[in-house]
């Protein structure tokens, strides 16, 4: 029986990449994306969710069990970059990542746990990043929602071990994808004491 997969963030790059290779070696595979009828030429499933909007969270995950009546695996890939000194970032901004990168991830693994406890086996996979395990110039926003996203993998992963579910993180490095290429950037001015280490 082939393993029912959940992969976030999967209308490209790093996403994109696991949901074909996944879909190739055999697993029924559904990947998200916020805007999935903007997407043509997937040879997986896409359906929409948004990390930001828990209805469409619990919308998408009810549709899988409902197809599938079970789910085994989830990728948890969806996110946004962000660089700049942290003085002249706007704090808007950068609770915009957290937002995407830690809480979203929190509430698809909220949204994915009962079924998982339910059936007492499953496997959550954090996608986080190396930028995770260090401070970054210039990137100190981006490396701290994925550090904190490390440290929410482990404290959930023994929190849920007596369930039969696994939860570990994986963290590439820098990839030339979409959300390396569509980064916020912050405005870094002229005047700027940043200017010049900065660019």
């Amino acid at each position: 029986m082939s393993k029912i997969v959940l992969i976030t963030g999967a209308s490209s790059g790093i996403g994109k990449a696991i949901a074909t290779l996944l879909f190739e070696e055999g697993y029924k595979v559904y990947g998200t994306s916020r805007n999935p009828k903007n997407s043509v030429h997937f040879s997986f499933e896409l359906i929409a969710m948004d990390v930001l909007k828990v209805d469409t969270i619990a919308s998408a995950i009810s549709y899988i069990i409902k197809k599938e009546g079970r789910l085994d695996v989830l990728v948890n890939n969806a996110g946004m970059g962000i660089t700049g000194p942290i003085e002249e970032t706007p704090t808007d901004k950068m609770r915009a990542v957290f937002n995407t990168n830690l809480f979203g991830a929190i509430e698809v693994m909220k949204g994915v746990l009962p079924q998982m406890r339910k059936q007492n086996s499953g496997t959550i996979i954090n996608i986080t990043s190396i930028a995770g395990y260090m401070g970054l110039p210039y990137r100190g926003i981006y490396s701290a929602t994925k550090g904190a996203l490390e440290i929410i993998t482990e404290a959930t992963s023994m929190e849920v071990k007596n369930f039969g579910i696994n939860v570990v993180n994986v963290a590439p490095g820098d990839f030339a994808t979409n959300i390396a290429a569509g980064r916020y950037h912050a405005p870094v001015t002229e005047k700027s004491a940043y200017k010049t280490n900065y660019q």
